[in-house]
């Protein structure tokens, strides 16, 4: 798994390719954790290459929009969802806890 980080003035860019398990789970969590501690709430996580999210994965999804929507300090929007990973989050009942976008631009046009 590849995780890269472009930093706009009103948000961040994350862009992440190949698989998200149990084990690169904890590499994406270590980015957006570090954006976090910097006070960067405003999150745009493209994972348009993404083959696959575990459970892990989605954990630290969550993890991370709860940390960005505490008291009201930003969210993690999300972009070019492939159909598989979309169904997964519908299946998790996770789809209304995201903005979704299908390209980047209006993503990081939205904050």
């Amino acid at each position: 798994m590849e995780v890269t980080t472009t930093q706009y003035k009103r948000c961040d860019l994350v862009k992440v390719k190949g698989r998200v398990d149990s084990f690169t789970a904890p590499k994406l969590a270590e980015a957006l954790l570090a954006l976090t501690k910097e006070g960067r709430y405003n999150i745009a996580l493209s994972i348009g290459e993404v083959e696959y999210v575990s459970s892990a994965g989605l954990r630290v999804m969550i993890d991370v929009q709860k940390t960005c929507k505490h008291m009201g300090r930003g969210e993690v929007v999300l972009v070019a969802v492939p159909k598989r990973i979309y169904d997964t989050l519908e299946l998790a009942g996770f789809v209304p806890l995201f903005k979704f976008y299908d390209d980047e631009t209006k993503a990081v046009g939205s904050f």
